[in-house]
């Protein structure tokens, strides 16, 4: 993304996370964006488009807060990934998961779903590999979504649920 379209994807993302995904309209998405209408529309010609940037966005800066710079140890590491998730949720998500919120808003939409599909298949993926434990990337979303599910609910008990589920990764699947 360029300059104009990060600063356009950040407007949206904050927008959608405030206000979700019906509530905002254009002229709420374009102030969110700091940008003239048709500056919105040239780089997003429609709402779904909107979404997608914003989602596109948000998926950057989650793999970035989540997986930069892990501990080098593989137990160290799966710790830091559960601190950082519910540091995620306590600044950024305290309403749940923007993406499954997206699928909610519009069901039928296949590219949501993909977009939410790849989302969590490579936070899987970069924890599985993060953690030394290739192969058990469906155990890891189970831990990992249950604790953004449940982050609302029990906050830091959520997290050290997270820690104690995780110590049977390390045993044959």
């Amino acid at each position: 993304m360029n300059d104009m379209q990060q600063k356009i994807a950040a407007g949206l993302e904050r927008a959608f996370a405030e206000h979700g995904f019906a509530e905002p309209s254009v002229e709420d998405l374009r102030d969110a964006a700091g940008v003239s209408l048709r500056t919105l529309y040239k780089y997003t010609p429609s709402r779904e488009q909107m979404v997608r940037m914003a989602l596109e966005h948000r998926h950057q800066r989650y793999i970035a807060q989540v997986f930069t710079e892990l501990p080098a140890d593989a137990e160290l590491a799966l710790s830091s990934i559960f601190d950082r998730v519910a540091e995620w949720m306590r600044r950024e998500a305290s309403h749940g998961c923007l993406f499954h919120a997206a699928v909610a808003a519009a069901p039928h939409d296949q590219a949501l779903r993909a977009l939410l599909q790849r989302h969590k298949m490579e936070v899987a993926e970069r924890a599985a590999v993060a953690t030394g434990l290739p192969g058990r990337e469906v155990d890891l979303t189970l831990i990992i979504e249950g604790l953004t599910q449940s982050w609302s609910l029990y906050g830091d008990a959520a997290v050290e649920s997270a820690r104690r589920l995780s110590h049977g990764l390390r045993q044959p699947a």
